[in-house]
């Protein structure tokens, strides 16, 4: 999940822990307690890119790393609130629970988090959520802000700190159904024509949960399409993306590659640009797909031009948006503008 999310959840599971023991400080608690498996970002200063993008959500965001750093915080904490004799346990019990939602959540997005570092590099990415999704986000910003603002005493903070909790974890439920659904419709229109495939994901598209962006494929190559939950239409428009991995074979001693075919879970296609080949991780999604299917993946990577990779992630994210795309999206996710 983006940052903002996980310091307002963290702040409203602060309050649910520490609330009637320190008062409004538990917001501060719960939002620094669930933003510390991110200090991985403090890699990117040093670290080459490619090796960011697999230390990003790697160690971190294990299970050991939770394991060893939960007594430090404990204790760090337990010092500083002395005078208040709140348990050690119960601190570990509070910055465990933080830094695990952390993770669990990360875990439905589609970068992929390193749970069993560094004993397994496997990525958990049940791509259940897009990575900023207003509808899941929505209601602990709010309950958070609303908890900052009323009084400590107030009994509404009880209301606000259960929206706050329940609200996401009802969306993520929801979220998980649709998942099936979109899968269960996807992988039958597959069969009916007749699609083999060896690799399959479908994660959602931009800011919803309602229109799902599918890939399947082999060593060969991809076919990428969308589907929303309301498409009447038993079928999906699929494009079909050749993965031309022959084209790498002058760059077998390229320093980035490798990394770059372990990041991208072999979801991977290869492409010219002018005078550089271009390395597509196809689990980003396409630049507004919806609209163009024949659209630049998200994450497109210059092997010959390592220089003009800075925010290889984001940058075409939302390239091209606007009005109008955005409302072409909204058409999209609701069933219309089927492409045939």
């Amino acid at each position: 999940m983006d940052s903002i999310t996980h310091i307002a959840l963290g702040a409203c599971i602060g309050e649910a822990f520490l609330g009637k023991k320190i008062g409004k400080k538990a917001l501060l608690w719960g939002a620094l307690a669930q933003s510390v498996p991110d200090i991985d970002f403090i890699a990117g200063f040093w670290m080459p890119l490619s090796e960011e993008l697999l230390a990003h959500r790697g160690f971190t965001h294990s299970l050991l790393f939770i394991l060893v750093l939960t007594p430090l915080l404990a204790m760090t904490a337990n010092r500083l609130h002395r005078e208040l004799r709140i348990p050690l346990n119960y601190w570990m019990l509070f910055f465990g629970t933080e830094m695990l939602v952390h993770i669990f959540l990360d875990g439905f997005n589609n970068y992929g988090t390193g749970w069993l570092e560094p004993f397994s590099h496997h990525r958990f990415s049940f791509n259940t959520i897009y990575v900023a999704d207003p509808f899941f986000s929505f209601w602990p910003g709010l309950a958070a802000l609303v908890l900052v603002l009323i009084p400590i005493m107030s009994p509404k903070r009880r209301f606000w700190l259960r929206l706050g909790i329940m609200l996401p974890g009802i969306y993520l439920g929801y979220a998980s159904l649709n998942k099936l659904k979109i899968d269960s419709d996807a992988r039958g229109i597959l069969q009916d024509r007749n699609i083999s495939y060896t690799r399959y994901f479908t994660t959602p598209a931009p800011l919803n949960n309602w229109l799902w962006y599918i890939v399947a494929g082999d060593d060969n190559g991809y076919h990428v399409g969308f589907r929303s939950l309301f498409d009447k239409k038993n079928s999906i428009h699929f494009e079909y993306f050749p993965r031309n991995s022959e084209l790498l074979d002058s760059l077998t001693e390229h320093k980035d590659l490798h990394q770059l075919i372990r990041f991208s879970q072999e979801f991977y296609t290869v492409e010219k640009y002018g005078d550089s080949l271009v390395f597509n991780d196809l689990r980003f999604g396409q630049i507004i797909g919806w609209k163009d299917p024949r659209e630049k993946f998200v994450f497109h990577y210059y092997l010959q031009h390592p220089e003009s990779n800075e925010l290889v992630v984001q940058r075409g994210r939302f390239a091209k948006w606007d009005k109008e795309i955005a409302l072409a999206l909204l058409r999209r996710a609701i069933g219309k503008d089927l492409v045939e």
